[in-house]
């Protein structure tokens, strides 16, 4: 019994010893957790490949020293990044102007803004059996986009090139109907925006967007003539970096948005894009 009775002690001691120690590890690990200076914001941004994505590669170093770590996710459509934006797996995301957003949030009931233009990709009329626009040929073929947007900008440069007439302030809103002069009988060819660099070879011309240019890898040599930034589609039209509303304010949303609008980025685009991407900050 006695010696029963001195194995409880030393195990109430050994007990007492152990849950001391523990006390002191969380003490440790509790000081650790809060010291601020180590701790990195991880910022997930959604973006097309080119040339959203290449931009966003831009500020990753510049995010790193700051404390954000960015995660760049890559999409192939212009649907899911705003959705995935909307239900909180993105922070930001970067592949669309501001008419596109404003659909998207009226059809989906959604409430994402826009917190920074960064760029505008111009549609540029690019030469394919004819590259001479000034001696354009009578009944000339010219492949131009068929949604509402691009199509309206197609006919707006080929007006300011000289080659048609539009209506008076018909604007972006103009399609083939509203051509008041059309004196070298141009004929139309409608498709879709991504599928015009595969029409290069059967039209005279095609008026393209700038990313399909790029993906397609069209020679910056065959463009003949582009939107300017100080015209009515680039100050539109302007690609946009999104959040959803109320975050607009979010420290790392501000860090990001400072590092877009450096020198090193302007120059970054005004370097790799020949032209067909244009910062506008």
């Amino acid at each position: 019994m006695k010696y029963r009775k001195w194995l409880l002690v030393a195990l109430a001691l050994v007990l007492a010893f152990a849950l001391v120690g523990c006390g002191g590890d969380d003490t440790t690990t509790d000081d650790t957790t809060t010291d601020d200076s180590s701790e990195v914001t991880t910022l997930r941004v959604g973006a097309t490949a080119s040339p959203h994505a290449e931009i966003l590669e831009q500020v990753k170093e510049d995010l790193k020293a700051q404390g954000i770590d960015l995660e760049i996710i890559e999409f192939s459509d212009y649907v899911t990044p705003n959705t995935a934006l909307d239900s909180g797996e993105l922070d930001a995301n970067f592949f669309q102007h501001v008419p596109y957003l404003d659909d998207f949030n009226s059809e989906n009931g959604t409430d994402l803004v826009s917190v920074l233009p960064i760029h505008f990709e111009p549609l540029t009329i690019y030469a394919g059996q004819s590259d001479d626009l000034k001696s354009i040929a009578d009944g000339a073929t010219i492949a131009i986009p068929n949604d509402t947007t691009n199509e309206a900008r197609a006919l707006l440069l080929l007006e300011a090139e000289g080659l048609i007439s539009l209506k008076e302030g018909v604007g972006i809103a103009a399609t083939p109907a509203d051509i008041v002069d059309n004196a070298h009988n141009i004929k139309f060819v409608e498709a879709e925006a991504a599928a015009l660099p595969r029409l290069l070879d059967d039209a005279d011309f095609a008026v393209i967007n700038g990313n399909f240019a790029l993906s397609a890898g069209i020679d910056s040599a065959l463009a003949l003539a582009s939107e300017s930034a100080d015209s009515e589609a680039a100050d539109m039209y302007a690609n946009v970096l999104v959040v959803k509303a109320g975050n607009e304010n979010d420290a790392g949303i501000q860090k990001l948005i400072s590092a877009l609008k450096s020198d090193s980025v302007r120059t970054f685009i005004n370097e790799s894009y020949d032209g067909v991407v244009v910062p506008v900050f």
